[in-house]
């Protein structure tokens, strides 16, 4: 073997770059676990009399002080816990809990907002008839159909489209003489400036949740749509809200910093002796009365009572880990100017910057100014906010900005003024400037203000943050204001889209949620994992059975294998999801099929006479051409996936590509080192024993001849398929139809009929309810109010209504939804309709890439068409197995993006089985030029007969374990995968080689 050196080199490389990933995924769990150790001990030592529910409320409490304690402490080389944190490997909401949630800006509402007179009859008419046109549709047509809308309703004497948008201070852009198409223009210019606004809102206001590895992308096919994961979320109706209010900009006055600098160093003292009496407290040492009594209570309360407070306002205990204790217990001294830093070497305090500090402190610094006892040094008309922007010569740490309120107790100006903003070079300047307008009321108070602040600052707030605090230099009139600074073209561009937010409010609607209960997820993870030993244990045993050390080299291949997608997973910062731990296992039972071609290679060498070394090297050699081609398509099929597929079926998607793509490197190198050091080492290596080395050798099965038997047990199959299909139809879950569903695990078992009902006499329509996984366990699904944007919280009571009968005595709401109800998933009409495109679109471009590559490959359009048939052929029997049975079968059977993912895999392996027997086909063509195509297919099909099986088998077998083992959640998913495989091997057989045979004998015959 060539370069075996070079390869070497590599894997050692591959593996300790996977070691070192995998590595703070490592170094989290064990401060994670430090951390439940150290609440369990320190609740232990308090002896509080709780019940079960308050008792554990405090030790994730104090789990979660110890862990902000340790959020700066450097635990890794020199990485700290939460950049440990952030590094390590991303798990699903499926496995860790949490809220995906789907988020649309409205085109309509921007349209609207930017309209001039929208009491316009015309204009309203046009609307309504755009909104009726893309009912059930995102918001990408809307512009275009209102256009289209009001060209065909206006009248002579109806204002032109220009009329209803053009104001005083978009003229440069439109004009009362602009064509529809211009103004058209502009307004979608507009909309897409809202949708970019609101994205960098959107991610501002989920990095400040407290999340970590939370995910928000834009969709790529969808304008205006929004994808957010938020793992671990504890409180998702109060993140459900802040997610969907529209930008608050506003202007506030300001203090200076040396206005209240004195009282913060007071806040200083009463913060480290606050600190002081903490730690005594925390070490068991008594607490004298010298402390202020407010002190000792703000503390005890702090260590003992668990308050539901803000994931934002966290506070912290302490800043360093005792090292003498093998608990590693908290210790303090903390004050506030060792987090807060007035100055700093050049970092020179002025205007209303009162400091800057940490990102990682900005939580606790907060809460520590908000203490009573702290909050009444300062005036009452003081408001503390963070900057939006980090420093910029020191990334990570944020300056502390002194806000000040009006007379009305808030902001002194609303940013609904503004008419435009835009960010421009300055006259004589090197530096970029925003420059802003106001309507006539704003204009007027903001002359009053700037004449009042000449000197001072204001302040541009979105959201909370601080954006901007320009100085004051004169008074400003006429509303138009220059906005100066050493800014970049980038920032003022930031900056003007900032202020543009106010003019613009463009709340973002809901179209699809879930809320995954942590409880769920783990019970997926205790399911995968379990389903995963199995199955590499069957996968191991079985190869070392039939292929001796072939096996061995195998199964050494397969370990490292699993290793590298792991490692692969981690660096790449991939999510992953239960159906990625699927793809896992599934890979398992793929990986193999590399190796078995290469071995069966091996073993028709050995049988033609040749030595082992010789046969180890041509075996490799003849079997390259077919793996490369049986791995490329089912890697088209994962690309289709992760382009079209979102959350849990990309993380299927992904897993599956690395795992195809570390197979071929370890079956086609590593197996192959090991083999040669084997017989290096004058070993007697075998690839197989007396029972299999000859299994499936001289079977001479007439599958050409027999072909008509084959066609007509498929034609009966798709007949009863597509009759199924026709009068019964599927059982489309809500990725399809729209919908609710909740999975509520109760303490004891009930009749599904019995909840129906019970559910029904709230709802006023009968939900669909069926025991999910155990008896106890049920999945509700309904339509009601699926259509209104603002009846979630409506459904989620009546749903708690309607069980709580079934509940013990006195369980509340919020009990209900936090220990009973384990998942809540929302599904919009809109997306609902979006998702069946995808996948119609996703199913017909994998059919069309696979008609395209086998015709590259093979040359002959006949092996296209008898490849696309066999893949139509599958598809259809396993979509009619659906429908036939998703009554009778006691697990889910709905179709859903999973089973769209199950399809297509189906449709990658059988084509990677399809072009195995190809492959062969074409070698015995080149070889036996004298027979005639009958002879040779037979022959062909016959010789790779024991590869089909041997492959088959052992994915049915890794198939078999996670269907059995795996959890209710992807049991459907599996089952699906388990028929396809099941037909997809058959139809290999016996649809594909005799359907390309009958196509090549018809043009022999027009010869």
């Amino acid at each position: 073997m060539r370069n075996k050196g070079a390869i070497i080199f590599l894997t050692v490389l591959f593996v300790l770059i996977s070691l070192y990933y995998l590595s703070f995924t490592f170094v989290a769990r064990r401060i994670e676990s430090k951390a439940l150790n150290f609440a369990e001990a320190k609740f232990n030592a308090l002896k509080l009399n709780v019940g079960e529910e308050e008792k554990l409320r405090i030790i994730d409490s104090l789990k979660t002080r110890y862990l902000d304690s340790m959020s700066n402490q450097k635990v890794f080389f020199k990485y700290t816990y939460m950049e440990c944190k952030q590094r390590e490997m991303n798990l699903g909401l499926d496995l860790k809990g949490g809220m995906n949630i789907s988020l649309e800006i409205s085109a309509e509402e921007i349209i609207r907002s930017l309209c001039n007179n929208p009491m316009d009859s015309t204009f309203n008419a046009a609307m309504e008839e755009a909104r009726t046109v893309t009912k059930n549709q995102t918001g990408q047509n809307f512009i275009e159909k209102f256009g289209q809308a009001y060209n065909k309703i206006k009248k002579p004497n109806s204002p032109s489209l220009a009329s209803l948008f053009i104001t005083t201070s978009n003229q440069d852009k439109i004009n009362i003489k602009s064509t529809d198409e211009e103004v058209l223009k502009y307004l979608d210019e507009q909309y897409e400036a809202a949708i970019s606004n609101a994205f960098d809102v959107l991610r501002k206001r989920i990095d400040h949740f407290g999340v970590v590895q939370p995910n928000i992308q834009r969709d790529v096919a969808v304008k205006g749509v929004f994808h957010i994961e938020l793992p671990g979320i504890k409180e998702p109706e109060r993140v459900e809200g802040l997610l969907r209010q529209a930008a608050v900009l506003e202007f506030w006055e300001t203090y200076n910093a040396d206005e209240i600098y004195d009282k913060l160093s007071e806040a200083n003292v009463i913060m480290a002796n606050i600190r002081d009496t903490e730690a005594k407290l925390l070490k068991g040492e008594q607490v004298t009365e010298e402390k202020p009594q407010e002190v000792i209570t703000d503390v005890i309360n702090e260590d003992v009572m668990v308050e539901n407070e803000d994931t934002t306002k966290t506070v912290e205990v302490a800043n360093t880990e005792e090292k003498k204790d093998e608990n590693s217990q908290i210790t303090s001294s903390s004050a506030l100017f060792e987090r807060l830093r007035p100055q700093v070497n050049e970092y020179q305090i002025y205007g209303p910057v009162v400091g800057f500090a940490k990102e990682s402190d900005m939580a606790s610094i907060m809460a520590d100014l908000n203490r009573e006892s702290v909050k009444r040094l300062f005036p009452k008309d003081l408001v503390f906010a963070w900057s939006f922007k980090p420093l910029p010569k020191a990334p990570g740490y944020y300056q502390l900005i002194a806000l000040k309120r009006s007379k009305d107790g808030g902001a002194v100006l609303g940013g609904d003024v503004i008419t435009d903003a835009q960010q421009e070079f300055g006259q004589n300047r090197a530096t970029a400037e925003v420059t802003m307008a106001m309507n006539g009321v704003g204009a007027v108070e903001w002359a009053r203000i700037t004449r009042e602040n000449i000197g001072r600052s204001i302040a541009i707030v979105l959201d909370g943050y601080v954006y901007s605090w320009p100085v004051v230099n004169d008074e400003i009139k006429g509303g138009r204001s220059q906005i100066t600074g050493n800014f970049t073209l980038s920032e003022a561009t930031d900056l003007a889209n900032v202020l543009k937010s106010g003019k613009m409010p463009a709340p973002a609607h809901i179209l699809s949620k879930e809320i995954v209960g942590p409880s769920l997820g783990q019970k997926a993870i205790d399911a995968s994992l379990n389903s995963f030993i199995i199955a590499f244990i069957i996968v191991f045993i079985f190869m070392i059975f039939y292929y001796a050390h072939g096996g061995v080299a195998a199964d050494i291949a397969l370990i490292l294998n699993l290793f590298l997608i792991m490692g692969v997973l981690a660096s790449l910062g991939a999510v992953l999801t239960l159906p990625g731990i699927a793809g896992i296992v599934l890979t398992i039972g793929m990986s193999v099929d590399a190796n078995v071609i290469i071995f069966e290679r091996i073993r028709e060498e050995l049988r033609a006479g040749k030595n082992i070394k010789s046969a180890l090297v041509d075996g490799y050699k003849n079997s390259l051409s077919a793996i490369l081609d049986a791995n490329i398509t089912t890697i088209i099929i994962g690309i289709i996936l992760v382009n079209f597929g979102v959350g849990p079926v990309k993380g299927f998607a992904t897993t599956l590509i690395i795992g195809i793509l570390t197979s071929l490197f370890t079956a086609l190198f590593i197996s192959r080192i090991i083999l040669e050091w084997m017989m290096n080492g004058e070993r007697k290596i075998t690839f197989g024993n007396k029972i299999t080395f000859n299994a499936f050798n001289n079977v001479s099965f007439k599958i050409i001849e027999k072909r008509k038997i084959a066609y007509v047990i498929s034609g009966v199959l798709i007949a009863i398929s597509l009759f199924s299909l026709a009068t019964r139809g599927l059982n489309p879950g809500i990725d399809f139809a729209g919908g609710r569903n909740y999975v509520v695990a109760f303490k004891q078992s009930f009749s599904p009929e019995e909840i129906a009902k019970s559910l029904e006499s709230v709802y006023g329509e009968r939900p669909t309810v069926k025991t999910f996984g155990t008896s106890n366990q049920v999945k509700i699904s309904t339509k009601f109010k699926i259509n209104e944007d603002n009846a979630d919280n409506l459904a989620d009571s009546l749903l708690y209504v309607g069980l709580k009968k079934f509940l013990p005595e006195n369980t509340t709401i919020d009990e209900f939804f936090a220990d009973y109800c384990q998942n809540t998933q929302k599904v919009g009409p809109t997306v609902a309709k979006d998702i069946t495109a995808k996948s119609i679109v996703a199913i017909t471009i994998a059919l069309i890439l696979m008609f395209i590559y086998i015709l590259i490959r093979f040359r002959k359009w006949q092996y296209s068409l008898g490849a696309v048939a066999a893949l139509v052929h599958d598809t259809i029997i396993v979509l009619g197995a659906f429908s036939l049975f998703y009554s009778i079968m006691p697990f889910n059977m709905e179709i859903d993006q999973a089973f769209i993912a199950a399809i297509l895999t189906v449709v990658g392996y059988s084509i990677n089985d399809t072009v195995i027997i190809f492959d062969r086909i074409r070698e015995f063509f080149g070889l036996y030029k004298n027979r005639s195509n009958k002879e040779i297919m037979n022959d062909a099909m016959n010789t790779t007969f024991s590869r089909t099986i041997i492959t088959s088998l052992t994915t049915l077998l890794v198939l078999v374990a996670i269907f059995i083992f795996g959890g209710e959640v992807i049991r459907g998913f599996t089952f699906a995968l388990l028929l396809g495989i099941f037909v997809g091997t058959y139809s290999s057989i016996f649809v594909a080689s005799p359907i390309a045979y009958d196509l090549m004998k018809r043009k022999e015959v027009k010869k």
